[in-house]
């Protein structure tokens, strides 16, 4: 009998735990040749998310609870998911009820096809405002762009992953976790499987503009230095530009007696000069960031308890 160990992270999600408790159990209930393990990562929460585990554990000696210490983000919870299971698959998916548990079926069957990783594809979100969807299109271009590892458009973190990835991934020791990248990053055998994003079963989401604006920069400089090349390849141009039409300014004036003119264009100029200037400090000043983080060697989680292990 092989074993598939289910990553939950949870985040203030008191009123979904239960919930989605009950509707994976119901979906993998005729799955009798496979041995379920449900770990939950109680992810700093603010609420009862904790007392609500607690219960689970008391009805279930499968269910499984690891506590954080305080809340690691999306990627530290799964980073602590990973670290702490040894089946054969492990299947990584949101608490709020948004990764419909019935795809589960459709990953094992992939599974059994010889897959190795396979992940989930967004065909639709409910809800979700034009602004989201152009940023959601946005990041993953710009990641397939500027990085040497293709992500598929849409693709979300709720997936399964064989124990040869888990592995892998394992052996990747990078401060800034960026998950969807290292799956990718590490090959193996891998497929998607399209499934329609439901409506957040109860609360509200935790992706706010900001941090999903910083998680994707964050995730594209992680996996490339082509934002580098880039901003040298436009200061060059610039800088081109701006030293040609001195020179031209230059010849005027020595050969025909013509004063400067057109400082406006000049001073225009000099502030696009100075734009990309600054463009290029700041992506310089998010790569020394990361260097810093990674320098700094600490832990990408930190457990305060383990129940049921």
């Amino acid at each position: 009998m092989k074993n598939i160990s289910i990553i939950i992270p949870a985040y203030n999600e008191e009123k979904n735990v239960t919930e989605l408790y009950k509707q994976i159990s119901e979906h993998i209930s005729d799955l009798s040749k496979y041995k379920f393990t449900y770990l939950f990562i109680e992810n700093g929460s603010t609420d009862n998310t904790y007392p609500e585990l607690l219960e689970l554990v008391k009805l279930d000696k499968n269910v499984k609870i690891l506590k954080l210490s305080r809340n690691f983000k999306m990627d530290g919870a799964i980073a602590a998911g990973i670290n702490s299971v040894d089946s054969d698959a492990a299947i990584i998916m949101t608490a709020n009820l948004q990764d419909d548990p019935k795809v589960i079926k459709n990953f094992i069957s992939k599974w059994e096809e010889g897959y190795e990783h396979i992940y989930g594809i967004v065909k639709s979100r409910p809800g979700k405002s034009k602004i989201r969807k152009f940023n959601s299109r946005l990041f993953y271009k710009l990641v397939n762009k500027f990085s040497d590892s293709l992500i598929p458009e849409n693709v979300s973190d709720y997936r399964l992953v064989d124990r040869k990835v888990l592995d892998a991934v394992k052996e990747l020791n990078e401060v800034n976790r960026f998950y969807r990248g290292f799956f990718s990053w590490v090959g193996f055998k891998s497929t998607g499987v399209e499934f329609d994003r439901q409506t957040r079963f109860s609360g509200t989401s935790h992706a706010k503009t900001l941090p999903v604006l910083s998680f994707a920069i964050r995730g594209i400089l992680a996996f490339s230095i082509k934002p580098l090349r880039i901003s040298i390849f436009f200061t060059l141009v610039t800088s081109t530009l701006s030293f040609g039409l001195l020179i031209y300014q230059i010849f005027n004036w020595v050969s025909k007696g013509v004063p400067f003119d057109g400082y406006g264009t000049l001073v225009g100029i000099l502030l696009l000069f100075f734009s990309l200037v600054f463009l290029t400090l700041s992506i310089l000043s998010e790569y020394l960031g990361l260097i810093y983080e990674e320098t700094k060697k600490r832990p990408h989680f930190i457990v305060s308890e383990k129940i049921n292990f």
